[in-house]
């Protein structure tokens, strides 16, 4: 009978890894200021709350977003845009901050067009001079 612990070798089996959160490449925030709406389920399914938030950082792939009182969250949520008409984007929840702010992972990318469309409805001033294109 020995005391010492079992020898662990290091083998690239051993990290369980996800290509879309592990391995994918992170796309750059850029600041915004759009009113936003996070919807989820209480309680199972039978309950369906929507709460007002604001997005203060975007990316295709995430967003910083501040909410305005503190409520328990999900892992899994919606993400509601209404002002540029972009529906349920599908999110996990990264991180919480103390000061009312998470960070969300989006469960698909963002085209460059509903990008271009939330920054044309953004009340921020480096998004003053925005313009939609119809024609796309």
């Amino acid at each position: 009978m020995s005391g010492a612990a079992p020898v662990v070798h290091e083998h690239f089996l051993n990290k369980e890894e996800s290509f879309m959160y592990d391995r994918e490449t992170n796309f750059p925030m850029e600041e915004t200021r759009n009113e936003a709406r996070i919807e989820f389920t209480e309680k199972g399914v039978q309950n369906l709350s929507s709460r007002r938030c604001e997005i203060i950082k975007l990316s295709k792939s995430g967003a910083v977003i501040g909410i305005l009182t503190k409520f328990k969250l999900p892992q899994n949520f919606y993400l509601d845009i209404p002002s540029a008409r972009i529906p349920l984007i599908g999110c996990l929840l990264k991180r919480v901050h103390a000061n009312n702010i998470i960070e969300a992972r989006f469960l698909r990318l963002l085209t460059d067009r509903d990008l271009n469309r939330i920054f044309v409805y953004s009340t921020h001033p480096n998004h003053r001079n925005r313009t939609l294109d119809i024609y796309r």
